[in-house]
């Protein structure tokens, strides 16, 4: 678990406020925040922009069984959806609004780096030891960003799995060390989209099984050769610069969860 800073200690006291005391917290100055992100206006269904879409980035592991929150700056459905699943799972007044409360829950859970708070930049390029982003088909910044959403959905699938943890064997691969460990030749770990899991509070089972409602459009676990001694979740669906068609594709046989598209 990562260490706390200072400014989680002033929004989780935000969060104990009654609305007009949060609202003057949280917005007065953007030092309660932190140095990733500051919303400066309340989101809701038909508001677009910049701030829309870093709110989606961050929700996106709230999607729901077999959907995706696409980050499109358009504050749609999908938004609303994952913003009422986020703010339920949370404690806070659910209304699908994304106001002071959860935006204050956010920066509480959200490390300066712009992490979630249970993962981290090194557990994710990791799949060979670390190769700082380089050596795959993207440039780094946009596996970067790539491998930020998959920790966003990697946080909200490891809420509700009760908040144990979930440990990263197998982040980011460059092409070499894709090779290397038998990989697919178009692996969405090539992407920064993949990371495999392993739990040791919950069986690899309640692990795909939950997969299945936070984002993960690829999900391959116990019954698939090469795959039961963990799961492997990505964001296929997602990807529009691999060699694939955008589609659902789960596998857990032994989890009761056959293989094929959705």
């Amino acid at each position: 678990m990562r260490v706390h800073t200072l400014k989680r200690a002033i929004v989780a006291l935000a969060l104990a406020l009654p609305g007009a005391a949060i609202a003057s917290v949280v917005t007065a100055s953007p030092a309660h925040a932190d140095a990733c992100y500051t919303w400066d206006r309340t989101l809701y269904q038909g508001r677009s922009g910049s701030d829309v879409r870093e709110l989606q980035l961050r929700v996106a592991g709230w999607a729901g069984n077999n959907n995706i929150v696409e980050l499109d700056g358009r504050y749609g459905p999908k938004t609303a959806a994952a913003i009422r699943r986020f703010q339920s799972a949370y404690g806070i007044k659910v209304d699908g609004i994304a106001g002071p409360q959860t935006f204050a829950k956010l920066y509480q859970i959200q490390d300066n780096d712009c992490t979630p708070r249970h993962f981290s930049w090194s557990e994710l390029d990791n799949g060979c030891g670390g190769s700082g982003w380089t050596g795959g088909p993207l440039t780094s910044a946009q596996t970067r960003q790539n491998a930020l959403r998959t920790m966003w959905k990697l946080e909200a699938l490891r809420k509700s799995l009760g908040g144990q943890p979930l440990n990263v064997t197998s982040g980011f691969r460059s092409r070499t060390c894709n090779s290397r460990v038998g990989g697919a030749s178009d692996s969405q770990h090539l992407y920064g989209n993949a990371a495999d899991l392993v739990s040791r509070s919950k069986s690899l089972c309640q692990i795909a099984r939950e997969a299945r409602n936070h984002g993960f459009s690829g999900i391959i676990g116990p019954g698939v050769q090469g795959h039961n001694s963990h799961v492997h979740v990505d964001s296929r669906r997602e990807n529009n610069q691999d060699r694939s068609s955008n589609y659902t594709y789960w596998a857990a046989p032994d989890c009761g969860i056959p293989a094929g598209t959705r």
